[in-house]
């Protein structure tokens, strides 16, 4: 590496951990809540879900290219910092529409530079795990954090002073992640070095079988969770939850998010990463199986906040995962490219399963996530497809 790719920035993790915390506190209040928003303005399931579903086909298609770009820059972080000023502004969009076309066209537009801020946060914090030795999931652990601590104060607001409150605190927490890129550490370009211990591979990896089908069946795994967050807030109200629980159900996720963080290493991190990704697309379909149970058994409460808490399995183990699969099979120069790979599947299946959700709840209500629960299943059947093409070393430890 040169020289300036081998000096470690001062409070490296404490500015990257810094940037997951403001970026997602945005995503902790518009994923639950902006469906809320949609149905107060009149909106019914079928609307909801185009104008969920429609940016994430928009995305997966601008984030690689925008991820790509950026390994080529000679600063990712005035990347990410341009995409987060440009989603600040275009968020204010919200405060002065209110038809359907007009909400569909700026969450469009909006899309656009959002969606690729977690991959280039992601890539930044890679390279600290590469050059530095810096720990992934202390540094990422802050998001869940702030997206736990969004979804209690959204909820307790939106319950105090309604569902119009959601533009507001979107923009407010845009504005953070927009300061808070400012302060992020300047890398330089990728460096060329393979991963500690590998070889120059002889043709990119980021195409391998394994990589390719390992990535897409996470992102599948993933991707079943569009009808959770889709519908689960538009679901609970209709069967009576006070809103004012819509934040702790939503918080009792990301915080069983935040442990797995907290234990990952200990327990994960000499498993095989194939390993690690079944584990989740079991989970996974095991809380959809469980989910429509809840309310017809009585369970209430309580059996909300248990199968949130399956998310640590479902969601955490895809999240550290995917980043696993990536520290160990591809280059820091290639690094935001295979982000924006991984993030084209993940998006992808998110997209399909969105804009199908809303037909679905329409006719199935809750019954659609036992629909979720076989997505689930196709996305842990091709993990294991990946997994007979991993290199030696990847399947056992």
């Amino acid at each position: 590496m040169s020289s300036e790719q081998s000096v470690k920035p001062r409070h490296f993790e404490a500015r990257i951990a810094l940037m997951f915390f403001a970026l997602f506190a945005a995503f902790g209040v518009h994923l639950p809540y902006f469906p809320l928003w949609l149905e107060a303005k009149g909106f019914g399931a079928s609307e909801i879900a185009v104008i969920l579903a429609g940016p994430m086909f928009l995305r997966v298609l601008t984030t690689p290219l925008i991820t790509t770009l950026a390994d080529r820059a000679r600063n990712r972080a005035d990347v990410l910092l341009a995409m987060a000023l440009l989603t600040f502004v275009l968020s204010l969009a919200y405060f002065g529409v209110g038809s359907f076309v007009a909400i569909l066209v700026f969450s469009l537009l909006l899309a656009v530079p959002w969606t690729p801020l977690p991959p280039l946060a992601d890539s930044l914090a890679l390279s600290g795990v590469r050059r530095f030795g810096s720990n992934y999931a202390r540094m990422r652990i802050w998001g869940s954090g702030s997206f736990l601590l969004a979804n209690f104060a959204g909820g307790l607001l939106i319950a105090t002073y309604g569902a119009e409150t959601v533009p507001a605190l979107v923009s407010g927490t845009l504005l953070l992640a927009a300061i808070a890129a400012l302060a992020l550490p300047r890398l330089g370009r990728p460096s060329t070095t393979p991963p500690e211990g590998r070889a120059p591979l002889a043709r990119p990896a980021l195409w391998s079988r394994y990589f390719v089908l390992a990535a897409l069946g996470a992102g599948v795994v993933n991707g079943s969770h569009g009808f959770l967050y889709g519908f689960a807030s538009i679901y609970w109200k209709a069967i009576g939850l006070d809103e004012g629980l819509f934040g702790l159900l939503w918080g009792t996720a990301v915080a069983s998010e935040i442990l797995m963080f907290m234990v990952f290493t200990r327990f994960f991190g000499r498993m095989a990463t194939p390993m690690i990704l079944g584990i989740a697309g079991l989970c996974s379909v095991v809380r959809w199986i469980a989910y429509p149970l809840v309310e017809p058994l009585g369970l209430g409460l309580a059996g909300f906040l248990a199968v949130q808490a399956l998310h640590a399995l479902s969601t955490g183990l895809i999240l550290l995962g995917v980043q696993k699969l990536i520290a160990e099979e591809i280059g820091e120069e290639r690094t935001g490219t295979a982000q924006g790979v991984a993030y084209f599947a993940n998006g992808m299946a998110m997209a399909l399963v969105t804009l199908a959700s809303g037909p679905l709840y329409a006719a199935l209500g809750a019954n659609g996530f036992f629909v979720m629960a076989a997505v689930a299943a196709v996305g842990a059947v091709l993990v294991g497809l990946g997994a007979l093409s991993a290199p030696k070393g990847r399947v056992r430890r």
